[in-house]
């Protein structure tokens, strides 16, 4: 038997429950229960890294720590090859077992032609599980009659807003505390085993003579122990796979204990799935783990251990680290090498954990301090949950950083590969969460979209290539959605910032972007602020002719532009675009408000001329909104209210339309609806559909106008959040969560054109809505509602909260600084705060009385 103080790839420590904190100490925003399990998947991992999904029931599913996405992916064909975690018991004076540490396999994966229905199917499991979460925080929570203790598993990656660097580790940190409620003192022994699957990805595949898909890739991949100061565990290379694989790199399991600690490099090889039973067979003879002298497989079976007493009535905590290193992103269509900005971090998967384990502490608890922080507001539960578990979309394969810093997304992912490349900005639109939360990542993918994604004629492209200087030359087609809204977002970036530098050094361009819509054949080509013109649109069709949806975009970006040409004392362009502005606004109110909400007037797509729809020889183009109620239609005053820009039209109108929204809009039931398309609501959910004709619809609408996407539900629900109708907001809100409920849907996934979609993270706006949040970095003024409560604040490099009582508002800040002079409560009035900067600890608390 080979013992030693230390184990690498898999870490595990064993130690006193007051070292490592309580389960009791993670907060706790959202419960699962165990109907309400088999579906959840919480992605751990950095901001660009890649993750692995800690599972409802306790299981590591979705390996997509190599540069692409792998929903599903296991590392080894499915069935008891599969990574777990086992315990060890044995109360003294009684026998020994051993456990998988996971919950019940689900009634729905009982059945399978070879008797593989789920991973570690062939395995004892304890018969109750929960979940407990708090993005980043989950907890599973292990429970069984013969099983002489219970376990809490807990995992979770450092998130701190304003933090970037820290928030983006390559990390998974998984602790297992077993309580001993007996009489009798325990010996208790955790182990975790995965396969070195360097290599293996889930892209290359072979099929058997079963015909089910055999991941192959791994070559030659090693297995070494290791020690440092802190940590000890195994380190997982590979001498076979080629350098410039996308897959290639290393990966680590480690621990911070120091004693009581047995490690295998490998196990036999795997004829007749005999490797798991070997190392079963190992650790259940007396919770400790023998060494193999050679390697088996080319992906050996990598498993650690540690084994500690635990006394009658006591708690221990057994501690894992899971990091690794993949340093070949590649482009869009993979076909050129472009790197990672978190691996120039990090020699390898090794120096990760010896770097970030001494820290791990301060960073956990920076992480509960934004989440506390957080959950203390006065905001419903349900907003909570949807702004908070939508932040998960930032740590998947939808998001990664280049080397240069800058970050970059797809749309979201499909199972195995990327979806919609290019930042595209007419879904990246949507999301706030970015620029609130993490201000410098925000303003890289400013920077990508105006340096390198807008030429000097003003025309961005809707998608932008890599490697970034491949933008240079080439052209894309430009959305007028897109456009208009990055114009907003920049705007957006800069109050937040408080930057007049940054502004200085992209304002060529940003104004050349608001005049492109003035382009000869363009969408406002007589600059009179009615887009006439044929629009590119997130409906991935082109409109024709005037409709809410890009007309509204459009007056937010010529209000932001004219903020931005006053402040830049380019005073005739600001101008031109109040002038425009009025002019579009005004018109808008009169001819596409039809009394109950904003239509689409189509126009010829060759003459330009409006077309008479209840004609029936006109010929109207396909794919067009014409008359319908549109979900969407208010979606750029939903951000102008966030950039604090104001109304863009009639206020009456802009309530009277949401109102509509919700009246034609919302289905209490979808299972009642027909759809051609794709299907997100289902059976006797409900939500707000695409779009409505109350008074007869288009032959051929847009493509989506039966569907239900969650992204443009909270676009919706937060304008309604905005305008008081608060009832309706909420209620759009908690339709869309109760469909992700860890049964039906994972509550950390939800998907459009992929899943972990980035237009969901509008989710983010909706706090913000209901505490009248708004900042202003240039003016350096801060205000909030005059409702009684604390809300959060965040400003993309600072946060914290602020209680308002009557006239009385105390403004906290909890992390960085803020350049802020005056505070505002809606509707009473300001007042200046001394000093004009705060900061976390030494200024972080200020009172004030508005008058």
């Amino acid at each position: 038997m080979r013992r030693t103080s230390a184990v690498i790839t898999w870490c595990l420590a064993a130690s006193s429950l007051s070292a490592a904190g309580s389960p009791e100490d993670w907060p706790v925003l959202k419960h699962y229960d165990q109907d309400h399990l088999v579906s959840i998947a919480l992605p751990l991992g950095g901001i660009g890294t890649g993750t692995v999904s800690l599972g409802g029931r306790g299981e590591l599913r979705d390996w997509q720590i190599m540069n692409r996405p792998a929903i599903g992916f296991s590392t080894v064909v499915a069935g008891n090859n599969a990574p777990f975690f086992a315990i060890y018991v044995r109360p003294a004076g009684a026998a020994a077992r051993t456990t998988a540490l996971l919950g019940p396999v689900h009634p729905s994966e009982y059945l399978h032609a070879e008797g593989r229905p789920a991973n570690n199917h062939g395995m004892p499991r304890f018969a109750h599980a929960s979940f407990d979460a708090a993005y980043p925080f989950g907890q599973i929570r292990l429970s069984d009659e013969n099983i002489p203790v219970r376990v809490t598993i807990q995992g979770f990656n450092p998130f701190i807003p304003g933090n970037t660097d820290d928030s983006s580790i390559p990390i998974a940190v998984l602790r297992y505390v077993v309580t001993n409620p007996t009489g009798v003192p325990v010996d208790v022994a955790v182990c975790g085993t995965m396969r070195n699957f360097i290599g293996m990805d889930g892209s290359k595949t072979v099929r058997d003579w079963k015909g089910d898909p055999v991941p192959i890739g791994a070559s030659k991949n090693k297995n070494a122990y290791r020690e440092a100061p802190s940590v000890r565990g195994i380190f997982m290379t590979s001498e076979g796979v080629e350098d410039d694989d996308a897959a290639w790199g290393t990966i680590a399991l480690t621990t911070p204990e120091t004693d009581s600690v047995t490690y295998r490099r490998s196990s036999t090889p795997n004829d007749w799935e005999n490797a798991t039973l070997d190392l079963w067979d190992d650790l259940s003879a007396d919770g400790m783990l023998t060494d193999k002298r050679t390697l088996a497989d080319d992906n050996p079976m990598a498993s650690l251990a540690v084994k500690r007493t635990i006394p009658p009535g006591a708690t221990s905590t057994f501690t894992f680290y899971l990091t690794w290193h993949f340093p070949n992103r590649r482009n869009w269509n993979d076909t050129e090498i472009i790197g990672n900005y978190y691996t120039s971090r990090y020699a390898d998967a090794w120096d990760v954990i010896v770097q970030e384990q001494p820290r791990l502490d301060q960073l956990e608890t920076g992480t509960l301090r934004f989440v506390r922080a957080f959950l203390s507001t006065t905001v419903p539960d349900v907003v909570k949950e949807a702004a908070l578990f939508n932040l998960s979309t930032l740590r998947t394969q939808t998001v990664f950083r280049i080397p240069s810093g800058h970050l970059l997304g797809w749309e979201g992912m499909m199972d195995g590969v990327g979806s919609c490349f290019g930042s595209c900005t007419h879904v990246w639109n949507y999301e706030t969460a970015t620029s609130f939360l993490f201000g410098d990542l925000a303003r890289s993918m400013r920077d990508v979209e105006f340096s390198y994604g807008t030429n000097r004629a003003g025309h961005m492209r809707n998608r932008v290539e890599l490697p970034l200087k491949d933008n240079c030359g080439t052209t894309h087609v430009a959305a007028a959605d897109g456009q208009m809204g990055t114009i907003m977002r920049f705007y957006r970036d800069w109050l937040l910032s408080g930057d007049m530098a940054f502004l200085q050094h992209h304002w060529p361009r940003v104004r050349a972007a608001m005049a492109y819509a003035w382009t000869p054949g363009g969408w406002d080509a007589d600059g009179d602020g009615v887009e006439e013109g044929e629009q590119h649109n997130t409906m991935d069709v082109n409109y024709y002719g005037p409709n809410p949806q890009m007309q509204f975009w459009y007056f937010g970006a010529l209000r932001a532009s004219a903020r931005m040409a006053r402040a830049m004392r380019d005073t005739a362009f600001a101008t031109r675009c109040d002038a425009v502005f009025r002019s579009g606004s005004a018109w808008v109110d009169q001819h596409l408000f039809n009394g109950s909400y904003y239509e689409h007037r189509i126009t010829d797509p060759s003459t330009r001329k409006f077309l008479d729809t209840t004609d029936p020889s006109a010929v109207i183009p396909p794919y067009q909104l014409g008359s319908g109620c549109l979900v969407d239609q208010l979606v750029g005053q939903y951000m102008a209210h966030v950039c604090g820009l104001g109304y863009l039209a009639d206020s009456a109108h802009v309530r009277t339309a949401l109102r509509t929204i919700m009246k034609n809009n919302f289905v209490d039931r979808f299972g009642d609806r027909f759809n051609n398309m794709r299907s997100f609501v289902m059976g006797d959910e409900s939500g707000l559909i695409m779009a409505s004709w109350p008074q007869g619809r288009l032959k051929v609408p847009f493509p989506y106008f039966a569907e239900s996407m969650t992204g443009f539900e909270y676009a919706a629900a937060v304008g309604m959040l905005y305008e008081g109708q608060t009832e309706a907001g909420l209620r759009c809100i908690r339709s869309i969560r109760e469909r992700f409920d860890g049964a039906r849907r994972n509550p950390f996934d939800e998907p459009e054109c992929g899943h972990h979609y980035a237009r969901a993270m509008a989710a983010w706006s909706a706090p913000m809505a209901i505490s009248r949040f708004h900042y202003d970095g240039i003016e350096r003024s801060i205000s909030f509602t005059a409702t009684p409560g604390t809300w959060f604040w965040s400003s993309g490099s600072a946060w914290g909260t602020c209680t308002t009582e009557g006239r009385t508002a105390t403004f906290r800040i909890l992390h960085g600084s803020l350049d802020v002079s005056s505070i505002a409560l809606e509707g009473i009035g300001s007042a200046g705060i001394p000093g004009g900067r705060l900061s976390a600890p030494a200024t972080s608390e200020v009172t004030v009385r508005v008058h």
